[in-house]
């Protein structure tokens, strides 16, 4: 079934949307910030696609479940948008053990003292 791959990949986008909002983890808690980031990351990892079809480590496989929109060759549309949500996964993540490791560091110097 075409499309059921970004489908998939935007329903995961939305739901990373939805956690960033609920406890601001990057978007909700410095947006301009988080949109620079976002670009370069995705930029970055673009870059990389780009020079690993060139060098013929990445292709395009079976394409069942893919629109067949390309962005350029052997770079189908669902690559963005799997590289969206991997950079805003990490940063999601990031954003959420950062505070809990920087808590846990407070209170372990507390105990200390």
């Amino acid at each position: 079934m075409p499309g059921l791959y970004l489908a998939g990949l935007v329903v995961s986008l939305v739901g990373m949307t939805v956690l960033d909002a609920r406890f601001r983890l990057f978007f909700w808690r410095a947006p301009w910030r988080a949109a620079a980031v976002m670009f370069v990351g995705v930029a970055f990892f673009l870059v990389w696609d780009a020079l690993g079809v060139a060098a013929g480590i990445f292709f395009i496989g079976p394409q069942r479940l893919l629109t067949g929109v390309l962005l350029a060759p052997d770079v189908p549309l669902e690559e963005l948008f799997f590289l969206l949500l991997l950079c805003y996964t990490t940063m999601n993540l990031t954003g959420f053990v950062g505070p809990v490791v920087a808590r846990r560091l407070r209170d372990a110097e507390r105990s200390r003292s």
